[in-house]
């Protein structure tokens, strides 16, 4: 597979508003854990090869098993997930995916009760961010190394 364009050297300031958005979300009240796990199933969902290597690597670091990272993509059929962590993940497919069902209510109200209104709105952010950088890995066939 071959690269396309780099948005960072054509585009600098885009991809610098990007970053913003990065050092914002790890300020946020959401887990380290959580987040990459945020990053990972948006970045399945999106066939996003660069960012699920990016992010398991990472969630490696902070001490994730690899058992539950391979399990990330089945997530609905493990046991290996939190109740928390599974409203999360629904939260998360359901806004990668927001336009086959929108987000649903028992979603949204499932994930206010496990993270209430504040870390909601964050994960929310998380998920809009990751799925931009999704897209222009995908679109740019950018490779991780």
């Amino acid at each position: 597979m071959q690269s396309r364009i780099n948005i960072n050297q054509l585009e600098p300031k885009s991809i610098k508003a990007m970053m913003g958005l990065e050092t914002y979300l790890v300020e946020t009240d959401v887990e380290p854990k959580l987040r990459q796990l945020i990053k990972i199933r948006a970045s399945i969902i999106n066939n996003c090869a660069y960012c699920i290597q990016m992010h398991t690597e990472e969630s490696k670091r902070l001490g994730e098993s690899d058992q539950k990272l391979y399990a990330v993509a089945a997530w609905k059929e493990s046991p290996l997930f939190t109740e928390k962590e599974r409203a999360v993940l629904k939260l998360t497919d359901e806004v990668t995916l927001v336009s086959v069902h929108g987000l649903t209510e028992a979603t949204y109200l499932e994930s206010a009760k496990h993270l209430g209104e504040q870390v909601l709105a964050q994960c929310l952010m998380q998920i809009v961010t990751i799925n931009a950088w999704n897209r222009i890995a995908v679109a740019t066939k950018m490779m991780h190394k």
